[in-house]
């Protein structure tokens, strides 16, 4: 156990925000995260003690380019194949292993990479009087990275399971946990998965 540990505040009513563990991301899909295989186990064990508190996000692309505003349309022209009309509507499925928790586990679509973009999720936890939101899932440098800058601008404390988050990049993952450690203190917490049983008391 790390000494950073007693630093890490008891964590009770948070929700557990498990960032685009989809089939679309998973070894075989179109973007393949090559980690996600790798830390899966260990997202599956924070959400089996937390079922009712953990809300999946799905990144949902547009049927075509033309549906979304700006860049994103020259994004999607570049990534035609991972837009609805191309792509099986099974890649944007979650993983069968987190599949089986929904229900009790909740699930939100969003439309770009914060897991905020839908605006309802920060209604819910306002509504639910969440001050602490515990994060997992894909990618690092990316989605999740995104959602936490939002969560931050919301006035969230945020946990971050750093052994239960992926990247297809080394560089980036690494270069990420670094600044949430030196740049976020006092907003951003990282603890293990092991370490986060023990200060979650629901």
């Amino acid at each position: 156990m790390r000494d950073a540990m007693s630093d890490v505040a008891e964590i009770r009513g948070a929700v557990h925000l498990c960032i685009d563990m989809q089939n679309i991301f998973a070894p075989d899909g179109l973007w393949a995260t090559p980690w996600m295989e790798r830390v899966l186990p260990t997202v599956v064990s924070v959400v089996a003690r937390h079922a009712e508190r953990t809300i999946f996000t799905r990144f949902i692309t547009p049927l075509d380019p033309e549906d979304r505003p700006g860049q994103w349309q020259s994004y999607f022209r570049r990534w035609r194949q991972a837009t609805r009309r191309h792509l099986p509507s099974s890649a944007l499925e979650l993983v069968p292993a987190l599949a089986r928790f929904v229900p009790p586990a909740a699930m939100i679509d969003k439309p770009a990479y914060s897991a905020f973009s839908n605006p309802g999720l920060a209604s819910l936890l306002v509504e639910k009087n969440v001050g602490t939101v515990v994060i997992s899932g894909a990618e690092t440098d990316v989605c999740v990275l995104s959602t936490v800058l939002s969560a931050v601008d919301l006035g969230f404390r945020i946990v971050l399971v750093e052994d239960a988050l992926c990247s297809s990049s080394d560089v980036g993952h690494d270069a990420l946990m670094t600044m949430y450690r030196t740049r976020f203190h006092g907003q951003v917490d990282l603890v293990t998965a092991e370490e986060l049983a023990e200060v979650w008391r629901e």
